[in-house]
Order: C-alpha cells, then structure tokens, then sequence
C-alpha cells in the first residue's frame, strides 16, 4: 500500500504546488518592487521543481527481494583506496577487508606511496598498489586516477572499491554478488553508514534520506547511481566503459586537429608570396587532405587509418616542396655567384658588394617556414593519447568525484546498476565543522562539474527517467542561489515595509498552505518514519558551501582554473570553535534579528500591517531555526566513542564495533 500512497501525496503536491506558483506569476506579483518580487518567485519555482523531481523519483520506491546466491567461481579483487590517512585507519579497514568470506584478493591503493605502509601490506599478506613512474609528470586526476591505475595492474572480474575508513562486513560479497548473474548488472551501490555520529547527528552525516527513498527510488527508474565507496562493479563494464572514452577522445583529439590545420592553412597563405604558386599547391594538397580526412571521421571509419592517410598525404607534399625548395635555392646560389658580389676593400678582406645584399635580402628564399605551423598542427593527428599516463581511463575523470560521471556513462551505455538496502560497511564521518564543509564542497563541486561538462539532459543513450534523476541531483545544489532569497525577502519587509507580493490575502493562504503541508507529507509518507529535518536543515543552512560549488566548478570548467582536491581528514581537526567558518551565516542570522525587533516596532508605531508582520517574523523564526544547527556543529567536538577494550574478541566483534573503538593493529 504504501507505494499507492506515495504517488497520491506525490499527485497532490504538483497539483496544489502548481496551483500556487501559476497564481504567484499570474496574479500576485508586486512590480513596484520588482527587484525582490521576480527573485522570489523564482526562487519558489526553484522550489516547486526540486519538489516535483522528488516526487518522480519516489514515483517508483524499489523495494529489492535478496539476490540469488553469488557464482562460487566469481573472482574479486577489494580495492581500499587511500592518499594520506592514518596508516592504523587504513590497516583496520585492510584486515577487515581480508576476512571477508567470499573469495577475493585485498589490495591497498595508497596514492600517498609510503614505504611503511607497502611494509605493513607485505607483512600481512595484502596486495599493494601504487602509481607507477608513467604518471610522472601527467595528470593524476586524483582518486579516480588511483583506481584506473590499479584496474590496469589487477584481473579479478568483480572489484569491491571501500574508502580507507569503511570497513566492511564479512558477508558483503555474499549479499551483492548475486545480482551479477544478470549479465546487465555493472553496479551494486550499498548504503555508507556512520559509526562515529551520535543520535542527534549535528553534521547531518548519514543522509538517511539519501541512502533510502532518493535511491530506491532512482533503483526504480535504473538510475542508482555509484557513490565512491562500497560499491561492486563489474569490470568488463569499467573496461567497455574505458574503452569508448579512448575512442572518444581520440575522435575529440582528432577533430580539434583538423579544426586548427585550417586555422594554421589559412594563417599559411597569408604569410605566403602569391608568386610562389609551387607553395600554393601544397597548401591546396594539404588542405584537400584534412578535408578528406573530416568526411571519413563523419563517416565513421577507422580512426587509426583517417590518420595514417592524412599524414602520409601532407607528408608527400611536404616532401615535393622540400626537393622544389632545394633546387630554387642551388639555382639561387648559382646566380649570386654569377653577380660576382665580392670585392677587396681597403684591408684586402673580400666583402659582399650592397647590390648582392640587396638582392639577397628580396628573395623568399624558404617557403617552408608558411606551413611550419601546419606541419605542427598535423602531427597530433595521432591515435596515441601522450597526455594522459594510460590511454584507456575507465573511471570518469571530467570531475573531482569519479563516481556520479561514471554511473551516468556506464547507465548510457545500456547497463543496468542496483541499489541494495542493507548496511554493510561502517565508516568514520567528520567530527568537526571544517571538515564536513571540506567534504560537502568537493561532493558538490563535482556533481556541478559533471553537469556543466555532461548534461544529463543531452546525453545520448540516456532514458528519459535516467535523464531526470540525475538531474535531480545535480539541481538540488542550486539551491544556495534560492535560500539567498529566502533569507532576503522577509528582512526588506521588515526593515522597509516592502512586501513582494500584492497583499497577503486570502488568496495567497489558501494556495500557500496545502501545498506547504502536503510537501511535508510527501517527505514523511516517503522516508517512512526516515529523520528528514536534519537534511532540511543544511540544505538551506550551507548556502554559502552550495554558491561556492557552483561558481568555481563554472569557473573550472569555462575557465580552465583548477579546483584542487582535497581529501577528506579522518581525525577530528585541532583548535576550539571555528567561528570564522561560517561568518556569512552569523551576518546573515543578525540581520535576521535586527528586522524582527524593527519590524516588531514598526507594528507598535502603526507603520505596518499585523498579518504581513505576523507572517514575516513566522518566517524569521524558521530560518533562524535552521540556522541553529550550524551553532551545535561549531561546539561538537565529536562523538564520545568510549575506550578500546583489550579483551575484546577481533575476530567476534562486528565491523560496527570495530569502527566504534577505532582502529587497531
């Protein structure tokens, strides 16, 4: 039933939510004060998007019956991934990782390269992986370039990938393998839970809501996406995958050749003497060669042969210009000396007479140097890719998260992934401001870059239900441009009198409230008894981390700057509050204040009406309620793990307990 009840709430909420954006536009407007009226209605069509998009991924809640048993042959190699986290993190995961039960391989990918870890593997019997001299001086494209390194120095068919601080149950093959007997399947996402946070969860770590509803619900539409970490994934498909991205960046590579021969032909024959019809025709024959070259690339045919043909082409004419340009010279030299341009001066040095030099200096006498530029260009006409350390890079690396670019180019391509509900790895969350916004940042910058670089709306292969729900999750960081508004609209009320909309009528309640409560019945109703407030609660409240995503990944991507990466630190960072981090979340809860209080005031002095003062000091209320989460998460100083037990049982204990006590070697 509960499916039949998630699609009513979900009907009810565009119904009552388009009744009321369609009269905001239509009837309500205040265009004397355009200026934040038009902003806030496109904030609350934001909204009502955002709202719909939940809706159609809940449309279709997967609720997964457990798999068949997994194929006993199935080999797995277990990648835990690392750059510079403690090397005890690191090992416990390493340990655990080797208990599990199915057969496998264990190998550490330390991106860091350090000499004690490579020991502590050797010692434990754990494979060890690290970037090879190739790399040297070549984009390393941070963890997903671990990862696409280690698949090139790894067979096994299944690979388990954890991050260094999720440590795994023993039976987390057993319980996923299975659904690889559908041939189709490339991708098993499991839930990343967190030991280290308490009840209350004051940095909103676990996502509950995420890793329930959201992709049960994109499991539905077949468009569950990889998150990072424990996760399987097929590595024919990984393979496939890379394999078509070294296509197509060949093709990419090829064609922004050809695209610049005929910038560089044309820069060619203007620097060339119209009297030297010989160079002329060579610049015809290589134009001719590039254009033959771009209708075979349209026509689809071998990349390697398009290459072969175009440079064997320029080359011979080349090669007759170079023969035609050696005899014009001999003949030159031979007519100089014929002039007889040397003289004795006065010291009985022999020196050129001006009129040789004269002549000389007129002649062209290399037309080489006007298709140098050309000749350049061509030669990256090439189906080698120098810039990269290895031509086939099966994991995405358009961004500074590997994973939501990966899923989307593998859904593209026809494969099917799963989302199965069950914990079975436990992690270490942030335990302290700064790191969580760290975190958040990079998760967003890169969902940001994949959307500015990959569109899902234009993807080809894409379905329309996968199209959306990647959308989906890309337009939800968006939102720190609505909450600006937000937090806007009720402060010029209460300071200026100025209202956005004509009045707060009848007419405005009656559309805004039902619309409002069954928005919040969807999320109850969908996330069954699921803590959705925490979420709410940062999803406005880290506004300031949302712009900066947006604005630098456009700037990276439009504009070449880099963003860096930065991993995520394990351990709790030093120091007392850190105020200083959320500086324009503290401007903006005083202005908050302040226009209560003047608002108030302007209500005792009759400046103002009590239902649009009423209103407006509800909404101050609300947002400064959700701006109180972000005190509690610059005092939390962590989760009050207790301490280790020495008689504890390792071997008994669950993966849980492990994480809890923290690690141990």
């Amino acid at each position: 039933m509960r499916p039949f009840w998630v699609r009513l709430v979900v009907v009810l909420t565009v119904l009552t939510g388009v009744n009321y954006i369609a009269w905001r536009w239509l009837a309500s407007l205040n265009w004397d004060a355009w200026w934040i009226a038009v902003p806030l209605v496109i904030a609350e069509t934001y909204s009502l998007i955002d709202v719909m998009l939940f809706g159609m991924t809940v449309w279709r809640l997967k609720t997964r019956t457990p798999p068949s048993p997994a194929p006993a042959d199935a080999t797995v190699d277990v990648f835990i991934t690392t750059y510079n986290e403690p090397l005890d993190l690191v090992m416990t995961t390493a340990l655990a990782a080797q208990k599990i039960r199915h057969p496998h391989s264990t190998w550490i990918l330390d991106d860091g390269d350090r000499p004690k870890l490579r020991d502590l593997a050797a010692a434990h019997g754990l494979g060890y992986v690290t970037r090879s001299a190739a790399w040297s001086g070549m984009p390393r494209h941070a963890k997903a370039g671990n990862l696409n390194n280690a698949l090139m120095m790894t067979s096994g068919e299944f690979l388990l990938i954890l991050d260094a601080d999720q440590i795994p149950e023993p039976d987390i093959l057993d319980n996923t393998l299975g659904y690889f007997n559908n041939r189709r399947v490339a991708l098993v996402q499991t839930p990343q839970y967190f030991s280290n946070v308490p009840a209350d969860d004051p940095l909103g770590s676990q996502a509950p809501l995420f890793y329930g509803p959201i992709q049960q619900g994109k499991d539905g539409w077949n468009a569950a996406f990889f998150c990072g970490s424990n996760a399987v994934l097929r590595r024919e498909a990984l393979m496939q995958l890379g394999l078509v991205g070294y296509v197509k960046e060949t093709e990419k590579s090829i064609r922004r050749a050809l695209s610049a021969s005929q910038a560089a032909i044309r820069k060619a024959r203007k620097a060339a003497s119209s009297e030297s019809p010989l160079l002329q025709q060579t610049l015809d024959e290589v134009e001719a060669a590039t254009q033959e070259a771009r209708r075979r690339l349209d026509a689809g045919e071998s990349l390697s042969e398009i290459t072969y043909r175009a440079r064997r082409r320029v080359d011979q004419a080349v090669q007759s210009l170079v023969l035609a340009d050696v005899s014009a010279l001999q003949a030159d030299l031979e007519e100089i000396a014929a002039m007889s341009p040397v003289e004795v001066g006065d010291a009985g040095v022999p020196v050129v007479t001006d009129d040789a030099v004269q002549r000389m200096a007129a002649r062209d006498w290399s037309p080489l140097g006007a298709i140098e530029s050309v000749q350049a260009v061509l030669d990256a006409l090439s189906v080698e890719r120098t810039d990269e350390a290895q031509p086939v890079m099966p994991l995405a690396t358009i961004s500074v998260t590997e994973d939501m670019a990966t899923a989307m180019r593998l859904h593209a391509m026809g494969w099917q992934s799963v989302y199965h509900h069950e914990v079975l790895a436990y992690g270490l969350a942030p335990e302290d401001i700064g790191t969580m916004l760290t975190q958040r940042l990079r998760w967003a910058q890169g969902t940001m870059q994949v959307f500015l670089r990959e569109n899902p709306l234009v993807q080809r292969g894409l379905k329309f239900g996968q199209r959306l729900m990647y959308f989906a999750t890309m337009w939800t960081y968006l939102s720190g441009f609505a909450a600006v508004v937000y937090f806007a609209a009720p402060i010029v009320y209460l300071l200026f009198g100025i209202l956005p909309v004509t009045s707060l009528s009848t007419d405005f309640f009656v559309r805004f409230i039902p619309f409002m409560v069954v928005n919040q019945l969807l999320f109850a109703i969908a996330g069954k008894g699921i803590p959705t407030w925490r979420g709410q609660q940062y999803s406005l409240a880290l506004f300031p981390t949302w712009i900066k995503a947006c604005t630098t990944a456009a700037r990276n991507v439009w504009l070449g700057r880099p963003l860096g990466f930065a991993v995520t630190p394990k351990d709790r960072q030093s120091g007392g509050p850190r105020w200083s981090l959320i500086r324009p979340q503290i401007a903006v809860s005083v202005l908050l204040v302040v226009a209560a209080v003047v608002g108030i005031g302007r209500l005792v002095a009759g400046m103002s009406e009590p239902v649009g003062t009423l209103v407006n000091v509800l909404w101050v209320v609300f947002d400064l309620v959700v701006m109180s989460i972000l005190v509690r998460a610059v005092l939390y100083r962590g989760y009050p793990a207790g301490d280790s037990d020495d008689e504890t049982d390792s071997s008994t204990e669950s993966s849980k307990e492990r994480a809890i006590r923290g690690p141990e070697l």
